[in-house]
């Protein structure tokens, strides 16, 4: 990344800010945790003003900033398994437990009792309730080892230095190291941006939930066990001036301005590397969707000129089509990885998510030109599609091309309730919704086209060494099956399985399933 003041041009700047493009696309972070948005800008303000109360400059305190806001980056990764665990929203349940003492046995059955399944049904509620306190000592942390592998992963996708990456595999861990992520080291071993990160943000969400004696108490009464005592006596000292800096009601403009300076620039030719990671996070949420924003996005663009559109146009239909599924990870996995309908409630809730797409690319300068064609990826051309109803007048071209282009590829991804269609099957379906006059004929056509002309080409060698049986492997393990699951599929056995799974993850340096998917959707191996 590139640091200087200023760069200004006439017209479209050549380098973007990157304190920008971040906030904006930390709103998704707080969708992925049912918190309220400005969270993750809540978090970075708090975090600034107490790296500087304790003497942090320079580097330092940029990377204290820039964790303390990516704190949740890998948030998306154990979403399924979470789900499944608990059989509740997970998205209410993270919330519920986001500021638990994990280290504390009895806080963590305190805070399930209470808070722990909300507006559920009693029964879901009790078996939840039940599965945490028997099962949570395994839960909890095969949850936060996923979210820091995946943070850690995504972080260097994004083009974060090395101690920003490294400290993102701490920000779950106690002082003490007996939290919910088994670490090797702890106390002042841990990263200092990590440490002020879990700091800040257990205090704003009990500022939030409680007000400013609530943030003191906790952060007094854990110092010295999750917290560094160092850190909690600074922030007890300093807590009103901290505190007031986030009591408005948006600080936009505010963590924008406390991002330190030299601010960081990059280039623009980087803003598809950070849109294509992004789009990974989102695609992360369920096995079902790994790899589906970057096909999106490369079977759009491959369409564009035969819809008629030129390369900058190109360009901007596949960023949108990384970004288009952002607002996916507002709806809970129960939600997306459920095998039959839904209910009324629940498609409300998947009918929103283009709007959230939406909100969060339209919070960015640098991003706003893609919100609307992102936002309308499930609108139809007779007005059947959501979250507006739009019809054919007020869908841009770009979006009827990203719409049939989703369309197409989804339907050819295996989903909760029906297997993967095959490519003529799909074609038939597209052509279908076109004659109908659901989606735009050219659009469907050039869709078609593109898809025929992309066929894969046959690879000589595999990333990280990989023979061809262990791509097989990975692919079934990156959408979380089980090595019998795999075992049947591939029809070897379980141990033969567990051997491969074992070898994979040592080829390819990665210790969990979030980190083998990210590795799968980094190289392109999703996909036969």
């Amino acid at each position: 990344m590139q640091r200087q003041e200023s760069r200004h041009q006439s017209g479209r700047s050549e380098n973007l800010r990157l304190g920008e493009l971040i906030a904006a696309l930390s709103l998704a972070f707080d969708l992925g945790n049912n918190y309220p948005l400005e969270k993750a800008l809540r978090n970075a303000l708090l975090a600034v003003g107490l790296a500087r109360e304790v003497g942090l400059t320079g580097e330092q305190l940029s990377d204290v900033y820039y964790v303390a806001q990516l704190r949740y980056l890998g948030c998306t990764a154990a979403s399924h398994e979470m789900a499944q665990f608990l059989g509740v929203d997970e998205l209410a349940a993270r919330n519920a437990l986001g500021a638990v003492a994990s280290s504390s046995p009895t806080d963590v059955v305190k805070t399930t009792l209470t808070r722990l399944g909300r507006g559920e049904g009693l029964v879901p509620r009790a078996r939840a309730v039940v599965k945490v306190v028997i099962g949570g000592r395994r839960m909890i942390p095969e949850q936060f080892a996923q979210d820091c592998e995946a943070a850690e992963r995504l972080a260097g996708r994004l083009g974060f230095s090395k101690t920003v990456c490294s400290a993102m595999a701490d920000v779950h861990s106690s002082w003490n190291g007996k939290g919910a992520v088994a670490r090797e080291h702890a106390g002042e071993d841990l990263a200092v941006a990590a440490r002020i990160a879990f700091l800040v943000h257990v205090a704003e969400v009990h500022h939030r939930l409680g007000g400013r004696d609530a943030a003191i108490e906790v952060v007094r009464r854990r110092s010295g066990h999750d917290f560094d005592p160092q850190l909690a006596a600074a922030f007890v000292r300093k807590a009103p001036e901290l505190l007031g800096a986030i009591e408005q009601e948006s600080v936009w403009d505010s963590a924008l301005a406390a991002e330190p300076k030299p601010w960081p620039w990059i280039p623009n030719s980087r803003l598809n590397t950070i849109a294509q990671a992004f789009g990974e996070f989102a695609d992360l949420k369920s096995p079902y969707t790994l790899g589906h924003s970057s096909g999106v996005a490369e079977l759009a663009a491959a369409a564009g000129p035969a819809f008629g559109l030129d390369a900058s146009d190109v360009a901007e239909i596949r960023r949108a089509g990384w970004l288009h599924d952002l607002g996916r990870v507002s709806v809970p996995n129960t939600i997306w990885d459920k095998p039959g309908p839904l209910s009324v409630s629940e498609w409300e809730r998947v009918r929103l998510h283009p709007y959230y797409t939406e909100r969060i690319l339209s919070q960015s300068p640098l991003l706003r030109t893609l919100s609307l064609t992102a936002g309308m990826h499930h609108e139809r051309m007779d007005g059947s599609g959501y979250h507006r109803g739009a019809s054919r007048a007020t869908i841009p071209l770009p979006a009827r091309l990203l719409a049939a282009a989703d369309a197409y590829h989804a339907m050819t991804e295996e989903r909760p309730h029906r297997a993967a269609m095959s490519a003529d099957a799909a074609a038939r379906e597209l052509v279908l919704s076109s004659e109908a006059g659901r989606l735009d004929r050219e659009a469907v056509g050039a869709v078609l086209e593109a898809s025929g002309q992309n066929a894969r080409r046959k690879r000589l060698s595999w990333p990280g060494n990989l023979s061809d049986r262990e791509v097989d492997v990975l692919r079934l393990a990156a959408r979380g099956k089980s090595n019998h699951e795999m075992g049947s599929l591939l029809h070897i056995s379980e141990n033969t399985v567990h051997h491969h799974v074992k070898r994979i993850y040592d080829k390819v340096g990665v210790s969990t399933r979030a980190g083998a998917a990210l590795f799968a959707m980094e190289n392109d191996l999703i996909r036969d």
